[in-house]
């Protein structure tokens, strides 16, 4: 009886057992693949561009900087020299992507060659004041995981800094260096600069208004705006760099331009169409400019 009792008793539980609710299974711990790709080097570009101001955001598709900068090779840590910089291109995007180990330089040309930009020429006491300036403006956008910035003119790189930097951005600015090369020696000043400043195996990247081969030497000196990428690359070639390889994905067909032309007449200046509607929906078609888009190496 005591025995029967058992049994019973055992397919009572068991029956229980079989009515009760089946457990939900316990989620997987993420992956540590799956975590790292969370906060990937590409993941946190793709946050820090889309954090920026509607107009800057307008012009991702001319100016591509998440390609632009992943071609550079440009990660989270390094420090990086921004030439002629602003407050979103590309110090402002680089302050935030670096991140707390990392470092921004921030590296405008010199007092001396600015006075060679005529009517638009700053003024000499405003020029005096810009890396402070410039610094304090940054510092008041910085959060606590924000690369630090520091502020220097070319001609005048603080020993220092020498070997610093693991990479130099060029974007958009080559062509004043080049422009005013015969009156005073900027460009081989500059690339100097950059030498200097580079460890061992760093990289320069470079981003320039591309002119027709074709086209002469002296219209494509800069004063236009356009440079030959043949040019800049024999004058990196003889500053002792290494040329790694160019990219087209600042490319763009449409923009043809003659030697009656400036770059400022394409968006986003559009400067020759400003009384002419006709002429700006012209240049708006074309868009921005044809760019090239270059990589160097300091060798190690």
């Amino acid at each position: 009886m005591r025995a029967q009792l058992f049994v019973g008793a055992a397919a009572l539980a068991l029956f229980a057992c079989s009515k009760q609710e089946p457990t939900a299974p316990v989620a997987p711990e993420p992956s540590a693949e799956r975590a790292a790709a969370a906060t990937s080097p590409s993941s946190m570009l793709d946050a820090v561009l889309a954090a920026q101001p509607e107009e800057a955001q307008a012009r991702y598709q001319w100016r591509h900087p998440k390609e632009t900068l992943q071609f550079f090779g440009i990660e989270p840590g390094m420090t990086v020299v921004d030439t002629l910089p602003g407050e979103i291109w590309y110090t402002g995007i680089l302050m935030d992507y670096l991140g707390l180990e990392g470092t921004v330089i921030a590296a405008d040309y010199s007092p001396e060659m600015w006075q060679l930009f005529g009517r638009i020429a700053p003024k000499p006491e405003e020029k005096a004041k810009w890396a402070a300036n410039f610094v304090a403006k940054m510092d008041a956008k910085r959060d606590e995981n924000d690369a630090r910035v520091i502020a220097v003119h070319y001609g005048a790189i603080p020993d220092e800094l020498a070997g610093t930097a693991d990479a130099v951005l060029v974007i958009r600015a080559i062509h004043h260096f080049m422009r005013f090369e015969d009156q005073g020696g900027y460009l081989t000043s500059a690339l100097e600069d950059m030498k200097k400043l580079l460890k061992p195996g760093g990289i320069v990247g470079v981003v320039a208004h591309r002119a027709p081969e074709d086209s002469s030497d002296e219209w494509a000196k800069g004063n236009a705006g356009y440079v030959k990428q043949s040019a800049v690359i024999a004058a990196f070639e003889r500053a002792g760099f290494e040329f790694v390889e160019a990219s087209e994905i600042n490319a763009n067909p449409k923009d043809q331009p003659t030697e009656s032309d400036i770059v400022w007449r394409l968006p986003p200046t559009l400067a020759t169409s400003r009384n002419d509607p006709e002429l700006r929906k012209q240049m708006e078609a074309i868009g921005e400019s044809d760019r090239m888009t270059l990589k160097f190496r300091k060798p190690v």
